[in-house]
């Protein structure tokens, strides 16, 4: 297939964002069909990555703890059921009733996100002055011992992604099998399906000649060599490239069997992909959390699997479709646009879409880009600037002395006809937009205002 559209797509994203570099992987049938490599690695030496380039793929790690306590699960020695304190050093309930192994897959513990590692990992990199010395998941473990307070609801009722969580699933893997977590995630998975240049820890990747810097793009767009947070584990402490992931890919995709080697049960697999709780923020109406996997029936009519991942300094997103045995692994060397649009819009491609025309959010991100720019009253007595704030739009006015910035939401967009709001003085103002060819009209308050620029 070919897939010229979707390179396109992805240099002009980089280009937008400052995205330094990135590595993509389409697989169909357990069979690497197209990847490749985009920018660059190593800015400084002019270095581009290749599908074989390393990076950091922080929280789709959270799949292969996932998948660890599965095994132990069929091994016999974990139930799903089991109470955490029953492994862990720490009491840990919500609402008085235990936390189990199953609340902390699927973040239904009742604990919000603690932040620990949004702490460690921009102290780390020296993003701001907080700092938090836990290098292992015994002082994560202490850091967690005042949870109490924090507690918002019982366990089972509620999504809240709880990095902490995985990390106290990583310590239950080491506790059971009796092998750092690390160890059995080497042994019981990436040995099985050979991902050999898959890594924790930074002895591994220092001997790897082929590891993509890791870059943190400043206000100005400039590019900051930085370091990989090493410290984090079991919630996103893995390091690895396109194709050792386009076999754990392929993995999934057959129900748990590579190259004739099973490393779960397919029942397993199902576990993984089954829609335990809702996701309330998701970017489908039916999000949904697994067992380390994110799960959507809306993707083009089809089931989609799924998991992003970031520690800043690289950016990952997984995504597979079970039914048609496709899926694909993008990586990068920085934060910027979201990998995970990427990867749909290649998933779409190989399906035989228009990914622009048969994806919502990128319908959305089309129209906003056209209502960018400078819009003037009657005569230009009035000049506003509209510009683009991540999913929003917002409207800035500037004069001699002042500058007024107005955060827009979108409420409906189409082609034709965008509608978005704000709030002043405690009432919503929706803000219109008429897109016609070779004109764009905006209606705000009581002023009708053209583009112009």
């Amino acid at each position: 297939m070919e897939f010229t559209r979707l390179d396109s797509f992805v240099l002009e994203k980089m280009s937008q964002t400052r995205i330094p570099g990135i590595s993509l992987a389409v697989v169909r049938d357990g069979e690497v069909v197209y990847a490749r490599g985009y920018g660059f690695k190593d800015i400084e030496r002019g270095l581009p990555p290749t599908p074989e380039t390393v990076y950091g793929i922080g929280s789709v790690t959270k799949s292969f703890t996932a998948l660890a306590v599965l095994k132990l699960v069929e091994e016999g020695k974990l139930s799903l059921d089991d109470e955490v304190s029953k492994y862990v050093p720490l009491k840990l309930e919500a609402a008085g009733k235990p936390v189990r192994v199953h609340h902390l897959l699927t973040h239904t513990s009742g604990i919000p996100a603690l932040a620990y590692a949004e702490a460690f990992i921009r102290g780390s990199l020296g993003l701001d002055a907080q700092w938090l010395p836990l290098s292992t998941p015994e002082d994560v473990i202490a850091f967690m011992a005042d949870y109490g307070p924090w507690v918002h609801s019982e366990p089972g009722t509620r999504y809240f992604y709880l990095n902490e969580g995985y990390v106290l699933l990583g310590y239950v893997v080491s506790r059971v099998s009796g092998m750092r977590y690390e160890d059995y995630v080497r042994k019981s998975i990436l040995e099985p399906l050979k991902m050999g240049r898959t890594y924790f820890e930074e002895r591994e990747v220092s001997g790897d000649p082929d590891v993509a810097t890791p870059y943190i793009v400043d206000r100005e767009g400039r590019h900051v060599r930085s370091r990989f947070p090493f410290g984090i584990t079991a919630d996103g402490g893995l390091l690895s490239n396109c194709r050792d992931m386009s076999r754990y890919v392929s993995m999934l995709v057959n129900r748990g069997r590579l190259d004739g080697v099973e490393v779960v049960s397919p029942e397993s697999v199902r576990l993984m992909e089954e829609k335990h709780v809702r996701v309330p923020s998701g970017l489908f109406r039916d999000d949904s959390y697994g067992y380390g996997l994110t799960v959507t029936d809306e993707f083009l009519g089809r089931r989609l699997v799924r998991h992003s991942g970031s520690v800043l300094v690289y950016t990952a997103f997984v995504g597979y479709v079970p039914s048609e045995r496709v899926g694909v692994v993008v990586l990068a060397n920085a934060a910027g646009y979201p990998l995970s649009f990427i990867g749909m819009y290649a998933l779409a491609q190989a399906l035989g879409y228009e990914p622009e025309e048969a994806l919502h959010f990128l319908k959305q991100e089309r129209v906003a880009e056209k209502l960018v720019g400078t819009y003037e009253t009657y005569k230009g007595t009035y000049r506003v600037n509209v510009k683009r704030m991540g999913d929003f739009l917002a409207i800035e006015y500037r004069d001699r002395y002042r500058e007024t910035v107005i955060p827009l939401v979108p409420s409906e967009v189409s082609e034709g006809y965008a509608r978005y709001y704000t709030v002043s003085y405690g009432s919503r103002v929706d803000v219109e937009f008429f897109i016609e060819k070779g004109r764009i009209t905006m209606l705000y308050e009581r002023y009708k205002l053209v583009k112009t620029s």
